[in-house]
């Protein structure tokens, strides 16, 4: 090592000079999703791969009305610096949000974080280290797992059906492990599009209070449901099992409902870890933007939400509908799924009947070939892939493009 602190190879002098990073980042790879996206560019393909809303669904009218107004009415506050815990009419505005979802929160009792992919970040900062058990769904959203391994823990699997974390499972696992936290996102899973039942909800608060351990709820796709809405969140029936609500923090997000380009998301979790949280936030971004932050919370007096997200709702409903006919009409039994009842995301399993493909990386490369992207499932497992598994969304495709897209996909068995 020279004195830059730049590393070469003795046996080879003209090898390429690397900076001696953080031995950290040994734990943690590009995601295998944003590489996929690199060939997305290619004209004609037709993408279920993205988790990301439809920006034609977009409600430009009304954040344009929204930010009109925050800079019209005394600009000052919105472009200067910030508080770290949030903005002070934002935090109410999330506050009041919550409490239509039958959650009790002061604004003192919650953060605002860049987006809620910053929540879990924070709390990852605040709680592991390395080597510390986390115990996370298997699968589970893949940014999560990078997160929590950035800072050394080791991640347990488990277990998942259609009505989510098998809690059995999840207790023996916990007696076991005593991990530092466990992971969930109880309401239209992604990757997996699952929901966990009223009586399992109930149980984990339960496990919760009574191991003492912390449940992080992550919650950003709990209000895209399509006929019925999803049970109560866990933080909405902390209050039902006495001890748990010292347990639960619960992660939030306007992305899916609103604008992810915002980045407005919140954490709402025992006093002591907000704090700690707020101190580390301190040293990564200062605050989230207060400018932002102030047309979210206006956007929600100008009651347009409701309407907006009847709208989304009803349309990722039909999406959600054609695209299940489709797989069974176009894949038949090569492949089986649970249709999920809100969200943006199908979970899926190659079956490998009659000679039909049973690797999802293969048959993605073949369905490249045919001009349509979907995400294999293994980097969703942080251990012992199903390598079987694959990922479709449909949020962003017309129901024209899903028919064709699955057509598509049939050609590549």
């Amino acid at each position: 090592m020279d004195n830059l602190g730049l590393t070469h190879s003795d046996n080879d002098p003209n090898a390429i000079m690397s900076l001696p990073f953080a031995t950290r980042l040994q734990n943690v790879e590009t995601s295998a999703i944003r590489e996929l996206f690199k060939l997305l560019g290619q004209p004609g393909i037709i993408s279920f791969a993205g988790g990301f809303p439809d920006p034609a669904l977009f409600d430009a009218e009304g954040i344009a009305a929204a930010s009109a107004a925050v800079l019209a009415d005394n600009p000052g506050p919105v472009l200067q610096y910030g508080a770290t815990e949030g903005f002070g009419p934002t935090r109410e505005a999330i506050a009041g949000f919550m409490g239509n979802k039958g959650c009790s929160v002061a604004p003192e009792g919650l953060i605002v974080t860049t987006g809620s992919q910053q929540a879990l970040d924070l709390i990852g900062k605040c709680m592991i280290s390395p080597g510390d058990k986390v115990i996370v769904e298997a699968p589970t959203f893949l940014a999560t797992i990078q997160c929590f391994r950035l800072y050394g823990a080791d991640i347990v699997n488990a277990p998942i059906d259609a009505n989510g974390v098998d809690v059995d499972r999840l207790e023996a696992l916990i007696e076991q492990h005593h991990p530092k936290l466990v992971y969930l996102i109880p309401t239209f899973g992604n990757p997996s599009g699952a929901t966990l039942t009223l009586a399992r909800r109930h149980r984990v608060l339960e496990l919760a209070a009574r191991t003492h351990t912390l449940i992080v709820e992550d919650d950003p796709y709990g209000e895209l449901y399509f006929d019925q809405s999803p049970p109560p969140s866990l933080l909405a029936l902390s209050g039902s099992v006495p001890g748990s609500r010292d347990w639960l923090a619960h992660c939030g997000s306007f992305s899916k409902i609103l604008s992810p380009g915002l980045r407005v998301g919140w954490m709402i979790a025992p006093p002591e870890l907000l704090a700690k949280a707020t101190m580390c936030k301190q040293f990564s971004d200062a605050h989230t933007s207060n400018l932002s932050q102030a047309i979210a919370a206006h956007y929600l007096t100008l009651g347009r939400l409701q309407p907006t997200l009847d709208k989304v709702r009803q349309t990722y409903a039909e999406r959600a509908r054609v695209m299940a006919e489709c797989l069974s009409a176009e894949l038949g039994d090569a492949i089986s799924f649970n249709a999920p009842q809100g969200g943006m995301f199908f979970w899926a399993r190659l079956t490998g009947a009659n000679g039909a493909p049973a690797d999802a990386a293969a048959f993605a490369q073949r369905a490249i070939a045919e001009k349509v992207a979907f995400v294999p499932g293994a980097p969703f497992y942080a251990h012992d892939p199903d390598r079987a598994t694959l990922r479709l969304s449909f949020a962003t495709a017309p129901v024209a493009q899903i028919r064709e897209g699955l057509a598509r996909l049939a050609k590549a068995l």
